[in-house]
């Protein structure tokens, strides 16, 4: 393990992109639970590969969600629900993962979903050069349905209770304390503990960011 900056982490996950060989765009997915700061982490990384004379797609698990109605067939606070229900995978792969990988055209879409208004999104297509880089946040990215879709997995590890504590402050002012309590307690950290009981994300992961403490995290490299 390595602890140090979030500088010299960030420049260690850069050189980790910049060490995959691949013939079309690095996909780099960034997993962790809800609030565990994978956002924060992927947009930070982005800054540093453009910085670097990478091109960046920059795209998050929010935009491939199943509308509303679609969501919730299990209560809205389910955890099974919030694992089995919630996200379009089938979608994510053809518009976005698949055109970037072996054999793609490289003519991606970065969404299909618009989460503040409760409807589907179809952009512009665009090409990608064979050099870019997918920066990918989002939760359960190392499920079966997307694990080999990645060339190269990190995951941003921070305890469980750590998560509501940081969501409370995040979401104070959309969501009452006792919501956002209930929401991680019940829907939220449940799923994640089922995903790590069953797909084991972090023996699938390249990097683990220990992200207890974000300005001195830690970090391992694993090898597969």
């Amino acid at each position: 393990m390595d602890q140090g900056t979030r500088d010299a982490m960030l420049g260690r996950l850069a050189e980790a992109v910049g060490s995959v060989t691949v013939e079309h765009p690095t996909r780099v997915a960034i997993d962790g639970p809800p609030a565990a700061g994978k956002t924060t982490l992927a947009d930070e990384l982005a800054v540093v590969l453009r910085e670097q004379g990478r091109d960046v797609i920059r795209a998050t698990i929010d935009d491939f969600l199943f509308p509303r109605a679609q969501r919730y067939p299990r209560g809205e606070y389910s955890a099974e629900g919030c694992y089995f229900d919630t996200h379009d995978y089938d979608a994510l792969k053809r518009v976005l993962l698949d055109p970037l990988g072996p054999g793609g055209d490289r003519r991606f879409q970065h969404a299909v979903y618009d989460r503040t208004a409760d409807t589907a999104l179809s952009p512009p297509v665009t090409t990608a050069p064979a050099d870019a880089v997918l920066v990918f946040d989002g939760v359960f990215l190392m499920r079966p349905e997307l694990i080999d879709r990645w060339d190269l997995r990190i995951f941003v590890s921070t305890a469980l209770e750590k998560t509501v504590d940081r969501a409370v402050i995040r979401e104070r002012r959309v969501r009452t304390r006792a919501d956002v309590e209930r929401r991680w307690r019940e829907r939220y950290i449940p799923s994640q503990q089922f995903y790590f009981a069953t797909v084991r994300p972090t023996h699938h992961a390249n990097i683990i960011v220990h992200n207890d403490e974000p300005q001195r995290p830690v970090w391992e490299t694993r090898t597969h």
